[in-house]
């Protein structure tokens, strides 16, 4: 199969993984945009070789890691369709607001559903509907927060985990750990060749305490497994109960490292009480790339790179 040639846009935070993109496929060529502010503080954008990508594959790298600089993406985003172009493909690895999908009670506002209502309108290409290509969104429901104008693409990261685990010496001792039912059902069928451990929260009193709700972590080396971290308590409380029930090393991945706050701290080896306190590893991707370029090289932090899977989501 002849491979199309893309012509990959990308957002200033995302430059070192759309280096890396390029890098793992001789079909995709680095565009760039001018990304300038008025003396207001509004976009003042420019998207070169605009002319020159007519009839050709377009695709645009996101980040949407803050509101602050969502808007000037999005103006990127709605403008390159419009060029005429064969194609447009966008790849927002992290959907920032996939936690908040549901309404509890009158009053709430479930702004993945509003981020999702505001992709759907992307402007048609010569092709057709833009594609949007997301990883391990938090619930595989809010597919259908998204129109019938944008075709939603959900890739995982899982395939870069089973990978690293593969590497391992302790290959053949490995655990899956889920932090709560929620990530069971969202991962257990890609890792259902492994043991698996299921913790949940529980209420005593007036506090909620992490508990194994099923499996046996003793003697084997655990990975807990969700798709992000925020402040990484319960990845922490994770951690203490399968060491106190004899898992013999404890170590996590996420697909999203969001840790707002430099929550990752907590995390480092150099910052632990001791061995017992510590991940043997902690693998990440870079969907966010600020918290890469944060924790790069620092134990027990990996990062396993999308870069080849988003080359080849590219060619769908």
């Amino acid at each position: 199969k002849v491979k199309k040639q893309i012509n990959l846009f990308y957002c200033a935070e995302c430059e070192e993984l759309a280096l890396k993109v390029a890098a793992a496929s001789d079909a995709i060529q680095l565009q760039s945009i001018n990304w300038r502010n008025f003396p207001d503080g509004f976009p003042n954008l420019f998207i070169n070789n605009a002319h020159d990508i007519r009839g050709q594959h377009v695709a645009f790298l996101a980040s949407f890691s803050s509101p602050a600089i969502i808007f000037e993406q999005i103006s990127v985003i709605f403008a390159l369709p419009k060029l005429f172009i064969a194609s447009f493909t966008l790849v927002l690895p992290f959907f920032p607001t996939g936690t908040f999908e549901r309404v509890e009670e009158e009053g709430d506002v479930a702004t993945a559903f509003t981020l999702a209502r505001i992709l759907s309108m992307i402007p048609k290409s010569r092709g057709g509907p833009t594609s949007v290509v997301i990883y391990d969104i938090h619930a595989l429901q809010e597919r259908f927060y998204f129109g019938d104008d944008v075709l939603p693409c959900f890739e995982t990261g899982i395939p870069l985990l089973l990978q690293r685990l593969s590497q391992l010496p302790d290959a053949d001792n490995v655990t899956i750990a889920f932090p709560d039912d929620g990530a069971w059902k969202r991962f257990h069928k890609s890792l259902a060749n492994f043991p698996v451990v299921v913790c949940a929260k529980v209420r005593e009193g007036d506090k909620r305490i992490v508990r194994i709700k099923e499996g046996n972590p003793e003697g084997r080396h655990v990975v807990i497994v969700d798709d992000l971290v925020q402040s990484g308590g319960t990845l922490r409380e994770c951690q203490k109960v399968l060491a106190a029930h004899g898992a013999t090393k404890v170590s996590a991945y996420v697909t999203h490292a969001v840790f707002p706050n430099q929550s990752y701290e907590r995390f480092m080896t150099a910052n632990s009480a001791g061995p017992g306190d510590q991940f043997a590893y902690f693998w990440i991707t870079d969907s966010c790339p600020q918290t890469v370029k944060a924790i790069s090289q620092q134990p027990p932090f990996e990062v396993l790179s999308l870069a080849s899977s988003i080359a080849d989501a590219l060619q769908i």
